[in-house]
């Protein structure tokens, strides 16, 4: 591994584990920054291999276990962008070495996973870092940069609404089953419940939640199985400073205007902004009118849609961390709660009742 002195000038090297859509997403981002490349992929399935190696635009090497790309010590960092489901194995080789490590979301499919993630993090000098990207989407960020004036004055309430398309095709098609991906409401909305509790300023301390499989997947049948993962949900969230939040997804909804709405209440503003967008609207009480503050793409994002960009500048500010030695901007505390949140939707859901987070025994 290269010293952190010696990062300030070499390339960043990577090593990308999983190798799929979202891996591929990974190597295009990484290949357009300057002195950052990836060097080498890891992927048991040989086509995914093949499509990401030509995805990085220059010779790499390519192994079909994650254990021979470790052994090399020429490497960075690793992103970890395999399945939901391999999440904790993987985490569990790449944190007991000196690598700086990206896993992408959700950190593991359940919160016992998570936790011992956390174990196996605590006093690591390199770097953890969980991808929630969509806290570096332009409006998103934008969004967060207001509230942080205190426009808002004493936030009260934050509400996120996502109507999309249902669940691509994956390799394997293992995110039809809630047992590969942690159900929908930590696979997908992970990044939601995270952006709540950074909005809230505070930990969740309960969640009710109602939602189904009505629509998606019902005439797919995979080894004799139809798909158990939800399309839709209606999720509301305590938190212990008082904050509410709430979740409306649909994943038969696609004909809409926007993809995700976010809106944010205080007892002096309102905040909205909606993903696509490029503005953040600022609507103070008892004033006419609101403020619109841009929030552009920058320009020099080569992959405006991947995630509007997020994963692109995600990777910036985790090589700029590297390069100062400066801790992880998305911690793996951060990772546990947002699986967390999304655990005790599915058991609101699974129980018709109110789930308190005091029975996960977090022990935080």
């Amino acid at each position: 591994m290269t010293t952190t002195s010696s990062l300030s000038t070499a390339p960043v090297r990577y090593g990308i584990i999983g190798s799929g859509m979202m891996g591929c997403e990974h190597i295009l981002d990484i290949a357009k920054i300057d002195n950052a490349e990836v060097v080498a992929l890891s992927d048991p399935v040989q086509s995914s291999l093949d499509f990401a190696a030509a995805c990085a635009g220059r010779p790499v090497d390519t192994y079909h276990d994650h254990r021979e790309l470790l052994e090399r010590d020429d490497l960075d960092a690793v992103v970890i962008a395999s399945p939901n489901f391999t999440h904790a194995a993987l985490l569990a080789d790449v944190l007991a070495t000196d690598l700086a490590v990206m896993v992408e979301k959700p950190m593991c499919t359940t919160v016992a996973d998570c936790l011992d993630v956390r174990q196996r993090a605590a006093g690591r000098e390199a770097m953890t870092w969980v991808g929630l990207e969509y806290r570096y989407i332009p409006v998103v960020s934008t969004l967060l940069k207001q509230l942080a004036t205190g426009v808002c004055g004493t936030t009260r309430m934050v509400s996120i609404r996502e109507h999309r398309f249902p669940f691509l095709v994956k390799v394997g098609d293992w995110n039809r089953f809630s047992e590969n991906t942690g159900g929908t409401l930590v696979e997908k909305c992970c990044h939601f419940f995270d952006l709540m509790r950074l909005v809230a300023g505070a930990e969740p301390t309960r969640v009710f939640a109602s939602g189904g499989q009505d629509v998606n997947h019902l005439d797919e049948v995979y080894d004799g199985r139809v798909p158990d993962i939800l399309d839709n949900a209606f999720v509301v969230v305590d938190f212990s400073n008082g904050v509410r939040g709430a979740l409306d997804l649909s994943m038969f909804a696609e004909g809409g205007r926007f993809e995700q709405e976010i809106t944010v209440v205080g007892d002096k503003a309102k905040l909205e902004t909606t993903f696509p967008g490029n503005s953040v609207f600022v609507g103070r009480r008892h004033q006419p009118g609101v403020v619109e503050v841009d929030a552009p793409t920058p320009a020099d994002v080569p992959y405006p849609e991947f995630h509007g960009g997020s994963s692109y500048l995600e990777h910036l500010r985790f090589i700029e961390c590297l390069r100062t030695g400066s801790p992880a901007e998305v911690t793996v505390d951060d990772g546990l709660w947002s699986v967390v949140m999304g655990a005790a939707a599915h058991r609101s859901i699974d129980e018709g009742r109110a789930v308190h987070i005091a029975e996960y025994e977090l022990g935080l």
